[in-house]
């Protein structure tokens, strides 16, 4: 049996998946925000939890919302920044008593979709991460491809590409750095910029979600569908990076933006303007198995 634990910023989730990928048990509960230990041990008991379920132990394997460095096994880059410096992997071994396998949630996310998602039957898979962050991972015949530094498909944290004048020096990011593609294409970021420009007409403009917003474009709102489209050319300007250096076989969106049908239909063409060929024949398509698919790519973490 596999188990898969997707350790979140918002929330931490364990499934159970049979050899065939059929899911045996799966909880979820809320992340203890900013506390490291509480996080370790409620790893610990939704573990225990989908086992006693399931009736049998398995292998475990645990997305996380960072990486580890290499050498050091020090987790880095992590969104859930209490993380940060701390030996995840050993951490997780000592709480579970048995041997871990760790990766990038984004990489997890790859791997689930290219097993036997969105991306099954193509070598080169890129997933790509649209919720209230963003991410990417790769992986390659199935498996997350990393790198030495263990930082693959991290185009979150690059600048926006060609920004214009009203795009520079760009929000703050909990990197420490201003203007990264995470800060302009996240759902909160989405959000903000249409409040943004809703602030210029309105004395007290209403703060409305990513959906409700498209709610607006779908029913011809002028400002909307400005920012929409301003929302489409970042997303495709900060892929076409991706796109130019790897050129993946599938692009598999998945996070909260990802359910949002007219980005399948809009999308392609504006990283096609982007990219430096002038073509652009890669498929761009949700995930197969939306919100589960990382918690599923982090059980598969033992698929040998």
């Amino acid at each position: 049996m596999l188990v898969g634990v997707d350790w979140g910023g918002t929330k931490i989730e364990a499934v159970a998946l049979g050899e065939d990928g059929e899911q045996v048990a799966r909880v979820r509960e809320s992340t203890p925000f900013s506390d490291y230990e509480g996080c370790l041990a409620l790893i610990a008991r939704l573990v225990a939890q989908v086992e006693t379920t399931a009736g049998r132990t398995g292998t475990v394997g645990v997305g996380l919302p960072g990486s580890l460095d290499p050498r050091t096994g020090l987790a880095k880059g992590a969104s859930s920044t209490w993380l940060n410096g701390r030996p995840v992997e050993a951490d997780l071994v000592r709480v579970l008593g048995r041997e871990v396998r760790t990766s990038n949630d984004a990489d997890c996310f790859a791997v689930s979709e290219a097993v036997d998602g969105a991306g099954a039957g193509h070598r080169v898979v890129l997933g790509v991460i649209i919720g209230t962050g963003t991410g990417a991972g790769i992986a390659i015949d199935g498996r997350a491809h990393h790198g030495p530094n263990n930082s693959a498909a991290e185009y979150g944290h690059n600048q926006l590409p060609r920004p214009d004048v009203s795009e520079i020096p760009g929000p703050a990011c909990y990197c420490g750095r201003r203007g990264c593609v995470e800060r302009w294409v996240s759902g909160p970021s989405f959000a903000r910029d249409y409040f943004q420009h809703a602030s210029v007409d309105l004395a007290d403009p209403p703060r409305l979600s990513a959906e409700e917003i498209l709610e607006q474009v779908r029913a011809g709102h002028r400002l909307s569908r400005l920012v929409w489209d301003r929302y489409l050319d970042r997303l495709a300007r900060g892929l076409s990076v991706v796109v130019n250096t790897l050129d993946p076989d599938v692009i598999v969106l998945g996070g909260g933006m990802s359910n949002i049908p007219e980005l399948y239909d809009e999308l392609p063409s504006r990283v096609a303007d982007a990219t430096f060929s002038p073509c652009f024949y890669t498929p761009i398509l949700p995930a197969a198995h939306g919100d589960s698919s990382g918690v599923r790519g982090a059980a598969w973490l033992w698929k040998d």
